[in-house]
């Protein structure tokens, strides 16, 4: 009889006679009561079941964010690519399916197959894995909002920016959107995303056409965004900032935002406000992820923090690759081949400040040729800084070795200042970023600069965007050419190897 009577249940379940009632364990059915729709379930005692129904009404919901990653997407001597980290959030999402991977920014600037490919590689990779959402970060725009415009045309997942707005039109930007809401077992997640205050961090003519709501007015639009995601049946919001914990208004936590992810400052933290806020930032270069799981009741839109973490490399970094990694690789051989171009051989490890120092002399090297006949050039250089792994290590450089330490496309430029600028801000200057060659013009004269007279220094267009260096623009090498192919035929004529 009770094989008959499973027998049955399975036959009447076929039929859709069991449709609206609530299957238990077992294969009970619970009397007749019906499953109710999410927005209908009641929870007065808060206890997790429906009063009506019965039905379990708390979802564990988990979200794994990335921030900083720039562009490392393969693995080196000194860096974890994404290969591991794919296989390592495939099985979570497998273990539980109400999992949400998200981006709080500055993804794609940085390694040699991200940068040649213009971040596509990226975004393939974030759409392969189902992220919900990508946050702008400031590197984003490094090679102009044209690009990110593209990307986001192209690109499965939404970009998000709440107060990217356009000079033109005093409208946020086409290409962002300020929030997405996704939903996980029946519980509704809205996401808020926003790029800092970090404008200032981004060269100047490649965001010549739009501007960042920050401060105040940041605050004013996420909380009407947040409000409006919970008019549309948001149960949590989301927010993920590309900014540290500083640029945060802790008024958001006071019902507006349930959980922060943050990014931009490259530090590892789990960290809870004075309104019981948790705030997460998973370090940057794919050193670590940020984690945390929330419980949804969707009945009463309680939510409860049950986990923050961060996650470290060293966890997920030894699995092995996902298949997709080489399926993206041979989609973009072509594009990517150029990072695999030997250039010689380095003869010894070099630190980050000798490279910068090199550069510098490189800079003022070429303006020399170039413009040296027509004027008296004082220095090369300016503000000069490596990017992760910093340094080169002894044995054979590639190309994309190169392209990871000095991955910005600054142009190089001729440009004049007065003496009262060129002691301040590059001859007497304590900032450790800056890196200064002297020719031998420039050596005799540094110790008796004329305040009021006019001097002419060779930088690149990140230096003379930068107003403190009060700069003014004579000439550009061309477009081209950047600190990186620089280094690249030093190394290529053998200047390692000695």
């Amino acid at each position: 009889m009770k094989k008959k009577g499973i027998a049955l249940v399975n036959i009447l379940l076929c039929l859709g006679l069991l449709a609206g009632c609530q299957i238990l364990p077992g294969g009970s059915t619970g009397g007749s009561t019906p499953v109710l729709p999410p927005e209908e379930h009641t929870d007065a005692d808060d206890n997790g079941i429906c009063d009506d129904c019965g039905t379990d009404v708390v979802v564990e919901v988990d979200f794994y964010a990335v921030n900083d990653l720039h562009g490392k997407f393969l693995s080196s001597d000194s860096q974890p690519g994404v290969g591991g980290l794919t296989t390592y959030l495939k099985e979570a999402q497998a273990a539980n399916p109400n999992t949400i991977l998200l981006s709080s920014g500055d993804m794609w600037q940085g390694s040699s197959e991200s940068n040649l490919t213009r971040g596509k590689i990226i975004n393939d990779w974030m759409s392969e894995m189902d992220f919900v959402s990508m946050t702008l970060g400031n590197h984003e725009f490094d090679w102009g909002t044209s690009y990110i415009a593209q990307n986001a045309a192209a690109c499965e997942v939404p970009f998000l920016a709440i107060n990217v707005y356009e000079y033109a039109t005093n409208a946020r930007a086409a290409y962002c959107q300020p929030s997405v809401m996704v939903e996980r077992g029946g519980a509704k997640i809205g996401i808020i995303g926003a790029v800092g205050d970090c404008y200032s961090s981004i060269s100047a003519d490649k965001v010549e056409d739009v501007y960042f709501k920050t401060g105040s007015s940041l605050t004013s639009l996420v909380k009407a965004e947040a409000n409006r995601l919970r008019e549309a049946g948001a149960d949590c919001i989301v927010y993920s900032l590309h900014d540290g914990t500083a640029g945060y208004d802790v008024s958001l936590s006071d019902g507006y935002v349930d959980l922060v992810f943050e990014g931009h400052t490259h530090s590892r933290y789990v960290n809870k406000d004075s309104e019981g806020v948790y705030h997460l930032q998973g370090g940057g270069e794919n050193k670590n992820i940020s984690r945390a799981t929330l419980s949804v009741n969707i009945a009463t839109n309680s939510v409860k923090t049950d986990k923050a973490e961060t996650i470290a490399s060293s966890v997920y970094g030894q699995r092995a690759d996902d298949p997709i990694m080489q399926t993206l690789k041979t989609k973009y051989a072509a594009e990517i081949a150029k990072g695999y171009e030997v250039l010689g051989y380095n003869n010894r490890y070099r630190d980050d400040s000798e490279l910068e120092a090199l550069v510098a002399q490189l800079y003022l090297e070429i303006g020399l040729e170039r413009w040296g006949k027509q004027y008296d050039i004082v220095l090369g250089g300016g503000f000069l800084r490596t990017r992760s792994p910093y340094n080169l290590y002894a044995g054979e450089v590639y190309y994309s070795d190169v392209q990871t330490i000095f991955p910005f496309d600054n142009q190089i430029v001729l440009c004049s200042v007065s003496g009262y600028k060129l002691k301040n801000a590059f001859i007497e200057t304590d900032n450790t970023d800056y890196y200064c060659a002297y020719s031998t013009y420039g050596n005799s004269v540094k110790s008796s600069i004329n305040t009021s007279s006019t001097y002419y220094v060779v930088v690149d267009t990140y230096t003379l965007q930068y107003a403190y260096n009060g700069l003014t623009e004579i000439a550009r090498y061309d477009e081209t050419t950047f600190a990186r192919d620089l280094l690249a035929e030093y190394i290529q004529a053998g200047g390692f190897a000695k």
